[in-house]
């Protein structure tokens, strides 16, 4: 949204970025430090470098908003504007599930999913539950990623006969919106002998057992448990008085909330698609585009049509596509590309564009 806005109004606006992070980092990256194929440097897109006109970055946290006065207070004072985006994604509370903490690896924060390199790099092989412990939870397809490329990672070290991947979500299928993709990942898991356990939640992890007990009471016993953590929005939106059942409820067309002039886009809302980068990015343009045409710099506004593009990893130098679509009011419906090398190529073309056009530097994704 930042670039968009400088790209179309440039000095005309003040815009201020405010992000208690110093840098960006792509959610499939995470995965290509866990396994290796990347450093954390290397994946790691400083917000230093992002210089554009009209736009000014402060890194600090945001402490409350008023989104009546489209104001928020930081440790880096106060700030106020004609508009407010609130794009502070989900949080991650890992300690919420009793046990993840003492016993598990949770890879789905940036800093877990670093962290969780060094413990796969130790790992003398076992039992490994791939588990999910509440709902929702951003990227529905990167448990399954996570299984198959654990999988060739067990293999190329020679451990994958003395270990055991099993699979816990609680989805019916792999990717609900899409059953060629589910069908592909149960070919997929059945091929390499991951267990697939579906309609389930681990609930608590028992350090001392080493068992992960499920919501209908089951127990599956592990060396090694790699978990997605309990999402929830964050404490300083839920005490701004914008949430409804925990999330943000907004225009599904515009992304506009009950407050004029505020807006709310990405994983903090409850719009209806799931919660994942590439949907975030859609809404933004869509709000980017309102705003524009205020400045009577577009003729119209756009709306948000729910689509979105889902990359797949596969395992073995392969990658898959999901084009999905989520409409309000509407069964969400997804077209299935099968794995090949050649869609690995294009996910790279992805995340490549978005780093030169967000931050104008050129960046090798793999």
């Amino acid at each position: 949204m930042t670039t968009r806005l400088s790209d179309e109004l440039g000095d005309d606006v003040d815009i201020v970025l405010i992000d208690q992070a110093d840098g960006f980092v792509f959610g499939f990256s995470k995965l290509d430090v866990m396994f290796g194929r990347a450093t954390p440097g290397q994946v790691r897109h400083p917000y230093r470098d992002l210089a554009k006109p009209g736009v000014q970055f402060v890194q600090t946290a945001i402490r409350s908003i008023d989104p009546a006065a489209r104001r928020v207070e930081t440790d880096a004072g106060s700030f106020e504007g004609d508009v407010l985006v609130v794009a502070l994604g989900a949080d991650l509370d890992p300690a919420a599930t009793p046990g993840l903490v003492e016993a598990g690896c949770e890879f789905y924060t940036v800093g877990g999913g670093f962290a969780a390199r060094d413990v796969l790099d130790s790992f003398a092989g076992g039992r490994v539950i791939v588990g999910v412990t509440s709902t929702p939870f951003k990227c529905p397809p990167a448990p399954s990623e996570t299984a198959l490329m654990l999988h060739d990672f067990l293999v190329e070290r020679g451990l994958r006969d003395a270990s055991e991947i099993s699979l816990v979500m609680p989805l019916g299928v792999p990717i609900p919106p899409s059953p060629a993709a589910s069908q592909a990942l149960l070919a997929a898991f059945a091929e390499r002998g991951i267990n697939w356990c579906p309609e389930r939640l681990v609930r608590r992890l028992d350090p001392q057992r080493r068992v992960a007990i499920l919501a209908d009471g089951a127990e599956l016993p592990f060396e090694l448990f790699l978990g997605v953590p309990v999402h929830r929005v964050p404490a300083v939106v839920a005490e701004s008085g914008m949430c409804v059942d925990g999330w943000i409820p907004v225009d599904p067309l515009t992304l506009e909330t009950v407050f004029p002039d505020v807006y709310a886009v990405g994983d903090v809302t409850s719009v209806g698609t799931p919660k994942a980068g590439v949907f975030s990015e859609r809404q933004a343009s869509v709000v980017a585009d309102a705003l524009i045409a205020r400045h009577g710099r577009l003729d119209g506004a756009s709306t948000y049509d729910g689509k979105g593009i889902c990359y797949i990893e596969f395992g073995r130098e392969r990658v898959a596509r999901v084009e999905v679509t989520f409409r309000s009011g509407e069964r969400p419906n997804g077209r299935f590309e099968e794995p090949s090398a050649l869609l690995m190529a294009d996910k790279s073309q992805f995340g490549t564009s978005r780093i030169q056009r967000w931050f104008g530097r050129e960046w090798a994704s793999r």
